[in-house]
C-alpha cells in the first residue's frame, strides 16, 4: 500500500507501468537490463503493482518478464494482454501474477477499430477473465477509450466483468480528453452503480494526466496509474512523482515511499529511454529548487517555506542560488559567503551590476569562476 489517506482509512495502490506503457513511447526502448533495473528500483521506491510489459510480443520480451518474475520483487507482477486467451497463455507462462485484460469500450474503437458491436466487446472480454480467473490470476480488465464511451455501457461492463471474476476495473482516459471535474464526477457515478475497484489511467494530451490521475481517485478510485517521468505514448501519463507528492503535499495523505529515490529513478529512466529529463520538469527537475530573481532568492535565504513547498532533500535534490541578470544583492552576498568572502555593500553593489551585464551578454546564469573573476576585476580597481 503506496498511499493512505488518514482521514478516512481508505488505500490507494499504486500501479506503475513505465515498463508498459513508458516503453510504448515512440521511439524508446529498453534493453532488459534496464528493465530489469527499472524494476527493482521501483519496488525498493514502494510501488504496489508492476506492469511490465506484453509478452505475447515474445523474444526478449517475454524473457524480461520472466527475469523480473524471478526477482521475487515486492509488488505484484502484472502483463498487459488483448482479450485474446492466447495473449493469457503466454503471460501466465512467464509466471506473472496478475493480468491486464484490455479491449475498447468506447463506440468509436467498437464500430471503427474493432469494427464489432458491444455485445461482442462483453462476450470476448468475460471469456478471457473467465479462462485466467481458472488459471489463478488476479485480472485487471482494461476500459481502452473510457472517458470517450457511453458511462451506462460501462457500467454493464464492469458488472460483466464482475460475474466473469475481475477483480478491477482499470478507467483509461486513452486520448487525455477528459477534465478532472468530469472524471471525478463520472468515477463517482460508476462506483456508486458498481462499488467495484478502479484504477485510474490518464494520459496528457492536454497537460491533465496528473489532475485526472488525482480527480479520479478522490470520485472513489483505490489503484491510480503511472509511469516515471510521465513517459507514454503521445504526450505521456501521469507521472508517478507527481502524484505521489501530491497526494502527501496537497491532499496531506501518508504516502509509503521512499521519495528520496525520486531524482535517481527519474535519471535513470530518463537515460534509458533517451528522453531528456527537463529543467522545469516539476518534483524532480533541476531548477525545482534553483532561485535566481532578487525577491525570490533572498526570501528563500530568510525562510525556505517562502517559496517552497517543500524541501529539496525529501526528493534527492538541493537547494541552489542562481546568479544572473534577476538576482539581487543578498544572492550576490550569499554566493560569497560560499567561497569564504565577505563582501561590503559597495563590493555587492559592484558585483551585482557586473552580473547583470555579463549575464545579457552571455544570455544565461554565470558559473563561479566567472564570478570570481569579476571579484577580482573589482578588487583590482
Amino acid at each position: 500500500m503506496a498511499i493512505y489517506d488518514p482521514a478516512t482509512g481508505r488505500k490507494i495502490f499504486v500501479v506503475d507501468t513505465t515498463l508498459r506503457d513508458g516503453e510504448q513511447t515512440a521511439g524508446v526502448v529498453f534493453a532488459n537490463a534496464e528493465k530489469i533495473t527499472i524494476a527493482e528500483m521501483l519496488s525498493d521506491l514502494g510501488v504496489d503493482q508492476l506492469e511490465v510489459g506484453i509478452p505475447t510480443m515474445g523474444g526478449d520480451e517475454k524473457d524480461a518478464i520472466k527475469t523480473i518474475v524471478k526477482r521475487n520483487l515486492k509488488p505484484s507482477i502484472m502483463a498487459w494482454n488483448r482479450a485474446v486467451i492466447s495473449d493469457i497463455q503466454q503471460s501466465i507462462d512467464c509466471g506473472v501474477d496478475a493480468v491486464a485484460i484490455s479491449t475498447s469500450v468506447s463506440d468509436i474503437h467498437i464500430q471503427h477499430k474493432l469494427k464489432k458491436s458491444r455485445e461482442w466487446v462483453l462476450e470476448t472480454m468475460a471469456k478471457a477473465v473467465e479462462y485466467a480467473k481458472k488459471q489463478g490470476m488476479y485480472v485487471s480488465v482494461n476500459g481502452e477509450d473510457s472517458s470517450r464511451a457511453d458511462i451506462n455501457f460501462l457500467v454493464d461492463f464492469i458488472e460483466v466483468a464482475k460475474q466473469a471474476g475481475a477483480d478491477r476495473f482499470r478507467f483509461c482516459d486513452t486520448v487525455g480528453v477528459m477534465s478532472p471535474f468530469k472524471i471525478r464526477d463520472n468515477i463517482e457515478y460508476l462506483y456508486k452503480k458498481t462499488k467495484f475497484d478502479i484504477e485510474m489511467h490518464t494520459h496528457n494530451d492536454f497537460g491533465m494526466a496528473t489532475a485526472n490521475a488525482v480527480a479520479g481517485v478522490l470520485g472513489g478510485a483505490n489503484h491510480v496509474g503511472v509511469t516515471v517521468n510521465g513517459l507514454g505514448e503521445r504526450a505521456g501519463n501521469a507521472a508517478l512523482e507527481e502524484v505521489l507528492m501530491a497526494f502527501k503535499h496537497v491532499y496531506n495523505y501518508d504516502i509509503n515511499s521512499d521519495t528520496l529515490m525520486f531524482r535517481d529513478v527519474s535519471e535513470y529512466v530518463s537515460k534509458a529511454s533517451g528522453r531528456v529529463l527537463p529543467t522545469w520538469k516539476s518534483i524532480v527537475g533541476d531548477n525545482m529548487f534553483a532561485h535566481e530573481s532578487g525577491i525570490h532568492a533572498d526570501g528563500a535565504l530568510k525562510d525556505p517555506h517562502n517559496y517552497e513547498s517543500f524541501s529539496p532533500d525529501e526528493v534527492g535534490l538541493q537547494r541552489q542560488i542562481v546568479i544572473g541578470k534577476h538576482s539581487g544583492r543578498a544572492a550576490i552576498v550569499y554566493k560569497f559567503h560560499e567561497y569564504g568572502i565577505t563582501l561590503s555593500d559597495d563590493e555587492a553593489k559592484a558585483i551585482l551590476e557586473e552580473v547583470r551585464s555579463l549575464s545579457v551578454r552571455l544570455k544565461r546564469s554565470l558559473f563561479d569562476k566567472e564570478l570570481v573573476k569579476i571579484y577580482q576585476h573589482i578588487k583590482e580597481k
